[in-house]
């Protein structure tokens, strides 16, 4: 037996134009694959070499993915002068080697490190050698800086735009992505520090943990904005902890909240299915649209979500998740009520298909038990 729903009643959206860190990167969500959701620990160059050759071989790049980071236990010693080494059992060519391996397949490339005195797995942090680090960062030729927060002996407030700070000293572009798990309201602050804040804890491969994230995600709706973006963690899609239909919606919150799209699953292995998912052009074009406006809850009710974001070129970007429903959803949506308009041509971002165009408003069919439809609605 299906529900039958009439949504009215939302409070009407607003465009609101923030501007983040101005380092010239990011003015879209950054995109790209990063290695601890899958690896962990488990992670050495001749993975993170086969990673990037199958990158390049999967046309990543053709959907907007650019970088390969390597996060913790990279690293494995400082020396005496206080710069920090790769560790020499995993990495024995060192990090400029896979940077160069990287640049030379047309993908850029990320590390990972730390504000604290050690990394959340124990190896050197950053703390007092942020100059160190930066300059050896640059002179390898990194892309991409995931700073995370175990171990601090500051406020992430103190610590962060101090590497900010050394990061830019250099001259390098290096893309800024702070992890201090939104334990200090991020967004109130991190804009004019970093490209990216995380606003949860770290996710897990499953829906409870998933949905928590991007729901904790929303209240700092109104700091997003080109160089700057919340970030409810990394992709789970592919590594088996959901199924098909909540993998979609995963990937589908992440694209219209403008969370950074960072694969987390083993690139190497990757089955067509989460391949399809990871590709959908439509989903991606939402995430990385000009405009730069994250969508937001607009309804909830015990059986599902709703958000819903402005897009460049008069459109909406509109997502309906089942959460706790038993069966298949049915709902009504009311334009005027919504967006202000009366009369819309809808997409199906996931059937790849124009559905029509409605006047009033419009009756979705079907959505999946924890599941989710995705549309894009155009004003005519």
């Amino acid at each position: 037996m299906k529900n039958s729903i009439w949504i009215c009643g939302f409070l009407l959206l607003s465009i609101v134009f923030i501007e983040g860190l101005d380092n010239g990167l990011a003015r879209t969500p950054q995109m790209g694959w990063n290695s601890w959701n899958k690896f962990k620990c488990n992670v050495n160059e001749t993975l993170i070499k086969a990673t990037i050759d199958t990158f390049v071989a999967l046309k990543l790049n053709q959907f907007g993915y650019e970088y390969v980071n390597v996060d913790d236990c990279w690293a494995g010693y400082r020396d005496k002068d206080g710069n920090i080494h790769s560790d020499p059992k995993t990495f024995p060519s060192g990090m400029k080697m896979l940077a160069d391996y990287a640049h030379s397949k047309g993908v850029k490339f990320g590390l990972y490190s730390d504000s604290g005195t050690f990394t959340c797995a124990g190896r050197p942090g950053t703390y007092g050698y942020e100059k160190n680090d930066a300059n050896s960062y640059a002179s390898w030729g990194i892309d991409y800086l995931k700073f995370d927060n175990c171990f601090y002996q500051k406020s992430p407030k103190q610590t962060y735009p101090v590497m900010m700070k050394a990061l830019n000293a250099t001259g390098r572009p290096i893309l800024f992505s702070m992890c201090e798990w939104g334990v200090q309201d991020p967004a109130s602050w991190a804009p004019s520090i970093g490209n990216s804040w995380r606003t949860t804890d770290d996710i897990q491969d499953n829906w409870n943990s998933m949905l928590l994230n991007i729901i904790l995600s929303d209240s700092g709706a109104y700091a997003a904005g080109p160089g700057g973006w919340n970030d409810p963690d990394m992709l789970e899609v592919g590594n088996g902890g959901m199924n098909f239909n909540q993998y979609k919606a995963h990937f589908s919150l992440w694209c219209i909240t403008k969370a950074p799209l960072i694969i987390g699953c083993d690139l190497t292995t990757i089955s067509k299915e989460t391949l399809t998912i990871l590709t959908n052009k439509e989903a991606i074009a939402v995430n990385q649209d000009s405009l730069g406006v994250q969508g937001k809850i607009v309804y909830r009710n015990q059986e599902y979500l709703i958000w819903a974001g402005p897009l460049s070129g008069n459109s909406y970007a509109l997502c309906v998740v089942s959460t706790m429903a038993m069966t298949t959803t049915d709902l009504y949506l009311d334009f005027q009520s919504l967006f202000g308009h009366n009369q819309f041509k809808i997409r199906d971002l996931w059937a790849h298909k124009d559905l029509g165009t409605f006047k009033g408003g419009y009756a979705v069919k079907g959505i999946p038990i924890r599941g989710c439809v995705f549309y894009k609605l155009t004003t005519v």
